[in-house]
């Protein structure tokens, strides 16, 4: 994992403070990322960051402008999918972006040490982990090996479905997002404090496999996620 920082600095715990000011600020990141959506979904994409100049750039440091908490689905490439580059997006992912003390402390080390402003659940629909777990569910039956921690880590998500009378799997999937937003900030007071003190948002957003559009289904602190993004009109934002 780099350091943040310019060539020949040290590894440490202070903020950086020489990123362009233009995505310092969580809602400017937000906007960068929507725009790079927009330009994905649209079939023109800039691929920016991703030359030989950039790389030796970034060599010695990072300065990411958002941290996505996603599914590890292969078909859920972050930089892909917000037309972004290297050095710019910080990713953590498992299956059914199921958030553990290692993504935690994965999420912790870009907001404190990289000073990154902006964090993103990103999920997606037809998520295979929501399906697993609703199937163990649904028999009482639990997979094998280590699948069954993806499958505890989403059935509280199916829980709160069901309170809410929710039971189509695009809608579970919207709420195990949310779910996933407040679990990183309920678990972590180091990420809380830093929304409080406006330094951060978190949102949660789930992408759509077949048209390549993200939208916007949580998000603290609440509003935050206003900006029109390429979403399906179907499925309106709940943020």
């Amino acid at each position: 994992m780099s350091h943040a920082g310019n060539a020949g600095g040290q590894p440490g715990t202070q903020r950086t403070t020489d990123r362009a000011p233009v995505l310092s600020e969580p809602s400017r990141a937000y906007a960068e990322l929507v725009a790079g959506n927009r330009r994905f979904v649209g079939g023109a994409p800039h691929h920016p960051n991703q030359d030989a100049g950039h790389r030796a750039a970034v060599a010695d440091g990072q300065h990411p402008f958002a941290v996505i908490v996603g599914c590890s689905d292969s078909r859920l490439a972050a930089e892909i999918i917000f037309d972004r580059g290297l050095g710019d997006l910080f990713v953590v992912r498992t299956a059914g972006h199921t958030a553990g003390p290692e993504v935690l402390g994965s999420v912790e080390y870009a907001v404190t040490v990289l000073g990154t402003p902006l964090v993103v659940v990103l999920g997606h629909d037809l998520c295979g982990a929501v399906q697993a777990a609703r199937e163990s569910a649904a028999t009482g039956t639990a997979p094998s090996g280590h699948l069954g921690a993806v499958v505890d880590a989403v059935l509280p998500s199916l829980r709160r479905a069901e309170a809410e009378g929710v039971d189509d799997i695009d809608g579970i999937v919207d709420i195990h997002i949310a779910q996933t937003v407040e679990t990183l900030l309920g678990q972590s007071p180091v990420l809380a404090d830093e929304v409080a003190r406006g330094r951060c948002a978190v949102v949660g957003m789930s992408y759509r496999l077949a048209a390549g559009a993200v939208r916007p289904v949580a998000a603290v602190p609440a509003g935050f996620a206003t900006l029109d993004t390429p979403a399906d009109p179907a499925a309106p934002a709940t943020v």
